[in-house]
């Protein structure tokens, strides 16, 4: 049963307002988008309640429950499509229990207040969304229908339709809560100046690592701060192995392919070897996506003036560093080779035509404007048998280094079946192998020139002394392990931690440092003395940044809105010490600069939307969170928080 479905003579709307449990909330992108996004509940603890022994209940809100059946099947659903992580299996679980916790609650208040989705426009929605399933208004037939919303969606009809009901429901709730609000000219007005004034400052960065090497400590003070911290200076188990090793590369300098090999594989595979029409090129872009149309009119001028450098002959490639927005800027704007269709049509018109060499006009796409240079071009054609012998041969020596480590690595495994107590020598005789040693390692530390590999540690530290290991794969190739000696945990001495020791007191010294620095700097500033005169007399830089406005990024500081002191500070004033991380910054505005009231009229609009729509989300947040504490005053919200926490438990948690 559904919104739809065949009759013997003509298609009609059918009853829609069907449920089942099986929800897939999570998998369904576009409608939670439409509810706009995920929505977490904050659960208040609260006590068994009225479940008694029904222990597979998670909440009741009015008359509906939320089982741990329904939470389960939900996470299968999500297992078709993605692994989840052991250890996250409690996090995604308790997401997807408060989407089940919030759909409840919204159906009990839409019932209190009446408010209902009508046949009418459930099936006006699912046909906005599904029109391939109708031919006009002629309704395609149940089969379409059904296969249309699997193939999208991942969900059968039922699912799908409740999906909907649910979706309409929440943004008529919205509505109601948030239709009579607005935003007055005065914010508009206000929340322009505060996102376009700008400010620039001079700034000292002091940076504890940079101070390390400034700290001096006497042995009495190592020695003094290892008594005080002895407990924290354990040295972990150590052991030391011996090993045999398939060395890949080893292998791979022993084969190699034969002129015959090479042809043979050339000639079953020239497919690949087909070369369609390319053309390798470079560009630079000046983005213009989500920009207003004076902004545009800024960007293009711009573009229209690297354009003419770039035509009196400078380098294109330090001009594409230097101005192009795209992700290939670094590389001189470098797209290498692309082919017809794997490029917006504006940008591939221009670039099968223009000739080798020739830079193009300003190429406008829904990304912005383009400057493209083509550097060359290949017809299409058959590379020849010695344009791609190397590449052949590169091919046949990783097959062939494959095939003769999985043979060894078969034999190595085969000999230790044997028995895994055998002495390695003997392993290592049978297969022309040597053995060699690591000396005693802990927990995390390199193996040798085995490497950082956490399988290996993991089999290492499983071992018994004189077990041989089975053929563990690494970055290398294959290895075979044995523990030669186990070194047991102990308290560390002075003599065993004192570099530990060394390097984590003059951190702690530096750290203390930093902030006095900063301090002295901030006092010295601020009684009147220049910031960069006092920042040398400290032996400190001070730096200057550019203009930037309050969601802007600062380098090297970074993102603008870690300094929002500055921008209620006047020119010449000086910050108290600020922390960013471990660092500190001290900083003096320099100048500030004011909103241009010229450019209101233009981002008038924009900021109207963007301010209703965060005005609005505030509103529904608020409505949210009283709905919630007034079902639980009226006792029509229960948590099971007993059940609720065996559900948060990672399996074999």
């Amino acid at each position: 049963m559904g919104v739809f479905r065949e009759a013997a003579e003509r298609n009609r709307m059918l009853q829609i307002f069907q449920r089942r449990d099986v929800l897939k909330r999570i998998l369904l992108v576009l409608v939670v988008a439409m509810i706009g996004g995920a929505m977490v509940i904050t659960l208040v603890p609260t006590g068994v309640g009225s479940f008694g022994n029904r222990a597979d209940v998670l909440a009741r809100v009015g008359r509906q429950e939320i089982t741990t059946a329904m939470v389960e099947q939900q996470l299968r659903e999500i297992e078709r499509l993605q692994q989840i992580p052991a250890a996250l299996r409690g996090f995604y679980a308790n997401t997807v229990f408060q989407q089940l916790l919030y759909e409840r609650m919204l159906e009990e208040e839409a019932r209190r207040l009446g408010i209902r989705v009508t046949e009418e426009e459930h099936a006006e929605f699912i046909k906005s969304r599904l029109p391939a399933v109708f031919a006009g208004d002629t309704f395609l037939g149940m089969d379409r229908y059904s296969a249309e919303v699997q193939s999208r969606f991942g969900m059968t009809v039922a699912e799908f339709e409740d999906r909907v009901r649910l979706g309409l429901l929440e943004t008529k709730l919205r509505r109601l809560v948030t239709d009579g609000i607005g935003v007055t000219p005065e914010e508009i007005e206000q929340e322009f100046r505060r996102r376009n004034e700008k400010v620039k400052i001079e700034f000292v960065r002091i940076s504890p690592a940079a101070l390390e090497s400034q700290i001096a400590l006497t042995n009495e003070e190592i020695a003094r701060h290892f008594e005080e911290n002895r407990s924290s200076y354990q040295v972990p188990e150590k052991r030391s192995v011996r090993y045999v090793l398939l060395d890949r590369e080893q292998i791979r300098n022993q084969v190699s392919p034969t002129e015959t090999e090479l042809r043979n594989y050339y000639n079953a595979n020239l497919d690949q070897y087909r070369v369609e029409n390319r053309v390798r090129v470079r560009h630079i872009l000046f983005k213009t996506f989500g920009k207003t149309e004076a902004e545009i009119e800024e960007v293009h001028k711009k573009a229209e003036q690297v354009l003419r450098r770039a035509r009196r002959g400078e380098d294109f490639a330090q001009l594409a560093r230097e101005f192009s927005e795209d992700t290939t800027a670094p590389n001189g704007g470098d797209l290498g080779w692309i082919l017809r269709g794997q490029t917006v049509p504006e940008f591939e018109q221009t670039a099968f035509t223009l000739p080798v060499g020739s830079i193009s006009d300003l190429v406008r796409t829904q990304y912005g404007f383009h400057i493209l240079k083509v550097e060359e071009r290949e017809t299409a054609r058959t590379k020849s048998f010695e344009e791609v012998r190397d590449s052949i041969a590169a091919t046949l020596r990783e097959q062939q280094t494959r095939r003769r480590i999985e043979e060894l690595a078969e034999k190595l495994a085969a000999a230790v079946r044997q028995s895994t107590r055998r002495p390695i020598e003997e392993i290592a005789a049978e297969l022309g192998l040597r053995v060699q040693e690591v000396p005693p390692v802990g927990p995390g530390d390199p193996i040798g020139e085995l490497g950082s590999d956490a399988n290996l540690q993991n089999v290492i530290f499983r071992l018994r002394p004189g077990e041989l290991s089975a053929p563990v794969a690494i970055e290398r190739g294959h290895v075979v392990v044995t523990v030669k000696e186990i070194l047991p945990a102990h308290q560390g001495t002075l003599d065993e931690v004192r570099e530990r020791v060394t390097d984590e007191l003059r951190k702690l010294r530096a750290v203390s440092l930093a902030r006095a620095r900063a301090e002295e700097l901030a006092r010295r500033a601020q009684a009147g003395e220049a910031l960069s005169a006092a920042a040398r007399a400290l032996g400190l830089t001070a730096q200057t940044t550019e203009f930037f406005a309050r969601n802007g990024y600062v380098e090297p500081l970074g993102n603008a809105s870690q300094l929002a002191a500055a921008f209620q500070m006047k020119p010449g004033e000086s910050s108290a010490p600020l922390s960013l991380g471990t660092d500190w910054v001290v900083f003096r505005v320099l100048e500030r600069q004011e909103a241009n009231p010229q450019e209101l009229a233009a981002q008038r609009e924009t900021l109207r939307n963007q301010l209703l729509e965060e005005k609005k989300t505030l509103a529904y947040e608020a409505f949210r969170s009283a709905l919630e504490q007034r079902l639980r005053q009226q006792g029509k919200l229960e948590i099971n928080q007993e059940a609720l926490a065996r559900l948060r438990v990672p399996a074999g948690g």
